[in-house]
């Protein structure tokens, strides 16, 4: 495959150096007191109140600190700070500094984000002389997960996302990944292809109906204007707060075309969800210009994120967590209906 990102744009990272090759033995044994120790770098004094919060990625916990104001209630989020701890190998601490700078910008712009909290130096990742662990914390915001957007919520996205991409189109990520054909679809069939978890018969097939649609979304590309996008708009990644809505989790933000955010707020592909995506643009276009012919990429992004998908999970497998989470990983069944998924793809890809 080609690279189909600008020449001005185009990111040099390989795909294959940031799925966690490092040993991981100190990121498995993270224990209180360790949490504490890094955390006390950041200048808070801490109750010793530990709490592991669900993440499959890294290893985030809620720390109780010493307020400043006594009289604030247990409930209060300024009695607590967030402290992540980065999976080893993953992201190089260059590009967690871009995600960290980018939400500084947009913190900068008056946009809701949870930006981090710098260290004493000034700088916002701290790195562990015994583990080599890399950390950093942040305020605790709470805010309430959305399963549905309402038809004002739908309003309110659209020009959230559209802010988010004013800000985003300003310059490059320098250290990022691009999504494209190579990174997300080439890199991760390698992937999976050597993680040994797919049985034997389904090998040839799974790596030429892969092969097959790469060479079919590639053109698709052409032209297609890359730049800083959150990269996971879904769902989950939407909190409603006291102030209202804002997005979390830019630990995948990516060098992309804009409609990468906008398709996952609204991937399905029934006339109602087509109705509610057409009235997301309508509100983002009061905020920012958008490039409707840049929807025909939506299913070839969908196809990418399939495929890069199967190769997160075989990547994380030796972790317990993900055979926990994925337990039909690996299975006949698995495959055939990635297969399957696949092929559907190719049929709606190949009328466009």
């Amino acid at each position: 495959m080609t690279d189909n990102s600008s020449p001005d744009n185009n990111n040099p990272t390989n795909a294959t150096a940031v799925w966690g090759n490092q040993e991981t033995q100190y990121f498995f044994a993270l224990d209180p007191a360790k949490v504490l120790s890094v955390a006390e770098k950041f200048g808070i004094k801490c109750t010793g109140r530990v709490l592991q919060l669900n993440s499959m990625e890294n290893r985030v916990f809620q720390l109780e600190i010493y307020p400043e104001d006594e009289s604030l209630a247990a409930t209060d989020p300024r009695r607590y700070r967030i402290i992540k701890f980065y999976r080893p190998g993953r992201w190089s601490k260059e590009q967690i500094l871009e995600e960290h700078s980018f939400l500084q910008e947009l913190v900068k712009e008056e946009y809701p984000v949870v930006a981090p909290v710098a260290l004493p130096d000034g700088s916002t990742i701290y790195q562990d002389e015994e583990t080599e662990l890399l950390a950093s914390l942040f305020p605790r915001v709470g805010g309430r997960n959305v399963d549905e957007l309402r038809p004002e919520q739908i309003q309110i996205v659209g020009r959230l996302l559209a802010r988010l991409h004013v800000v985003g189109k300003r310059s490059p990520f320098a250290h990022r990944l691009t999504l494209n054909t190579e990174n997300y679809g080439d890199q991760n069939l390698d992937l999976i292809l050597a993680s040994n978890l797919m049985p034997p018969d389904f090998e040839n097939v799974y790596a030429d109906l892969v092969g097959d649609l790469l060479d079919m979304i590639d053109p698709l590309f052409e032209g297609a204007v890359y730049q800083r996008v959150h990269g996971d708009c879904h769902l989950g990644n939407l909190l409603d707060g006291q102030s209202g809505l804002f997005w979390v989790d830019f630990d995948d933000i990516v060098m992309a075309p804009a409609v990468q955010d906008i398709w996952l707020v609204e991937s399905g592909r029934d006339d109602y969800s087509r109705r509610r995506l057409d009235e997301l643009l309508a509100a983002y276009e009061t905020f920012n210009t958008f490039d409707n012919g840049s929807l025909k990429l939506i299913e070839p992004l969908r196809t990418l994120r399939l495929i890069h998908f199967s190769a997160w999970i075989g990547k994380r497998y030796g972790d317990p967590a993900f055979k926990k989470a994925y337990p039909e990983y690996g299975s006949i069944d698995y495959w055939s209906e990635q297969i399957e998924t696949l092929r559907e793809q190719a049929e709606i890809i190949s009328e466009i």
